[in-house]
């Protein structure tokens, strides 16, 4: 998909070989109580390319419960070294689950092997701002989207987490104003929470870029708020269903 304005704005989708890769865990630690950074390197990457914020690899661990004995899940690439030929992937650290029981037990020497990414999806840094809007599963997309953005362009983070020891802080040279929203706040749906944060968020002028991606439900209520209510063009929204409430390992497309 591509959507350009005067040769502007270029949104463009990037298709890669899939390949299988065996990765070792260099080093771990906590970003947050809730999350922990994974540090993988290996002879593979050495083709490996991530070219978009919210690339996704399929990342394969144990799970004794799934059919051939290892389960699968998307993961985004929150940074990669092509000189060291390293990875850093972040994991949320859920009470239950196949990915999150490896990554809380993962040390220095573990193996993992991933998949992709598949493709990347491209936006230009050339949008006079920029809103990214997600939960906690977002976060590392969100991060490296902020990173790479040039100097002083307006950027807007909505952030639904469980409470203020789940805030991470973002390095970027944007002018960035972070938002975020504590679920142990109030009785609020992450939807609801999302909707009335950006309800509150003033337009800046100009052509804007806007990013959602959290709980299939959540995010659908922001994009059709985005849509329908403060009219954004659909050409410069991308929105994804990261998880699904009640189905482990389902995501959902939203866009389309």
């Amino acid at each position: 998909m591509t959507t350009t304005v005067e040769g502007r704005h270029r949104i463009e989708r990037v298709r890669h070989e899939a390949k299988r890769r065996r990765l070792t865990v260099e080093s771990a630690t906590a970003v947050t109580r809730n999350m922990r950074r994974i540090a993988f390197v290996s002879p593979d990457l050495a083709d490996f390319v991530s070219l978009g914020a919210d690339d996704h690899v399929k990342v394969f661990v144990p799970d004794p419960a799934a059919p051939n004995g290892a389960a699968m899940r998307d993961y985004t690439p929150r940074a990669f070294d092509a000189a060291r030929r390293t990875l850093t992937i972040d994991f949320v650290l859920h009470e239950a689950g196949p990915a999150s029981d490896w990554a809380r037990r993962a040390a220095p020497g573990d193996l993992l092997e991933i998949g992709g990414p598949r493709g990347s999806m491209v936006a230009a840094d050339d949008f006079d701002f920029v809103w990214l809007v997600g939960d906690e599963t977002a976060l590392p997309a969100i991060g490296r989207r902020v990173a790479s953005l040039r100097p002083d362009v307006r950027v807007a983070t909505v952030v639904v987490v469980d409470g203020p020891e789940d805030v991470q802080p973002f390095e970027t040279r944007a002018d960035l104003r972070p938002i975020w929203l504590f679920r142990s706040v109030g009785a609020l749906g992450d939807g609801e929470r999302f909707v009335a944060a950006l309800r509150d968020l003033p337009t800046p002028e100009g052509d804007g870029y806007v990013w959602i991606a959290a709980e299939a439900r959540a995010a659908r209520a922001a994009k059709t708020f985005m849509l329908e209510e403060r009219g954004h063009p659909k050409g410069w929204l991308k929105a994804a269903g990261y998880w699904v409430r009640g189905k482990a390992g389902e995501s959902e497309k939203l866009d389309g």
